[in-house]
């Protein structure tokens, strides 16, 4: 059996051996999300203390588990041209990029809760307004969260456009994973056996370079990394795995709606790693990389799905 528990600030969802802590007033971001396996409970999200720690140090600490739209990881100057107008983003800086979109740390709305036998679900909506002038275009974003069978957690996510003229449109999420173990002691694979050139600020050049590292499970002994991979089409297969040798606890992650791309960094601190499924490439608004464009009243799915497991 499944279950929705909504608190002042808080959703929980569980089964037997699994619960996801949801906090939708922070940008619907998933906070906690503990697995019980074999027996031995574990704690596979690095997140906050609590909302205030996320109110003062959501951006120091690399925007753990943030949502991140309209924009993904970071736009060249904060600028951008869109049908021959210039607009300039007003929120967070990071260096000369402006990062991680506008909505990480906004307000969700819970529209809806359901468990029953066999998942756990909440829906989350925010409509953005169009407030900040570097992004006058109204939206609707939809978040949805289901657990269910074989420890999945799936995050879907819906857009619609609200304005009377096609939009921009890039989406991604900002997880930090953990297994027990420092990120020295993990081994990573991923379908991909192509990086995108950075310069030196880590913005696409738009060349495509050849990365086999990671096709088959690789030590993350010493390896610093802070890329973006152009996944391979997979049917219902994971796109990468996160795995401890020494426990055998595996991190699966698929890919199923409108997330080509993989972007993984290595914080200085190496007790956890980012991995995330990402629609555009960053800077996408000004190298046009997977950019989507919406037409008015038009809506698109993101979605990926993430499972537990013990594989020796």
């Amino acid at each position: 059996m499944y279950y929705t528990h909504v608190q002042p600030g808080k959703v929980q969802l569980s089964s037997a051996h699994c619960t996801a802590e949801i906090w939708p007033l922070q940008g619907a971001l998933l906070n906690s999300w503990r697995v019980t396996l074999n027996g031995q409970s574990h704690a596979l999200i690095e997140g906050y203390d609590d909302a205030n720690d996320f109110a003062r140090h959501a951006e120091t600490k690399g925007f753990r588990s943030c949502k991140l739209s309209p924009y993904v990881c970071r736009l060249r100057q904060a600028r951008y041209q869109y049908r021959q107008q210039p607009y300039h983003i007003g929120k967070y800086m990071l260096g000369d990029s402006a990062i991680h979109g506008l909505l990480y740390d906004v307000p969700f709305d819970v529209i809806l809760q359901e468990a029953n036998d066999h998942l756990a679900m909440v829906v989350l909506r925010h409509e953005y307004a169009g407030t900040d002038a570097g992004f006058p275009f109204p939206y609707r974003i939809t978040v949805t969260y289901t657990l269910s069978q074989q420890n999945r957690l799936t995050l879907t996510t819906e857009v619609t456009n609200l304005h009377h003229e096609p939009i921009p449109m890039a989406d991604g999420w900002h997880p930090y994973f953990q297994l027990d173990a420092p990120v020295d002691e993990l081994q990573l694979w991923f379908a991909s056996d192509t990086t995108l050139q950075f310069d030196e600020g880590l913005l696409p050049t738009g060349v495509l370079e050849a990365d086999h590292r990671f096709t088959q499970s690789h030590p993350l002994q010493g390896v610093q990394l802070d890329n973006c991979f152009l996944l391979q089409d997979t049917l219902d297969e994971p796109v990468c795995q996160l795995r401890n040798p020494a426990s055998g606890l595996t991190l699966s992650i698929f890919a199923h709606d409108h997330y080509p791309y993989l972007q993984v960094y290595t914080p200085p601190h190496r007790r956890s790693i980012a991995i995330e499924n990402l629609s555009a490439a960053p800077d996408a608004f000004n190298n046009r990389m997977g950019l989507i464009e919406l037409e008015p009243g038009e809506q698109i799915r993101f979605s990926a799905s993430y499972e537990a497991s013990v594989r020796q």
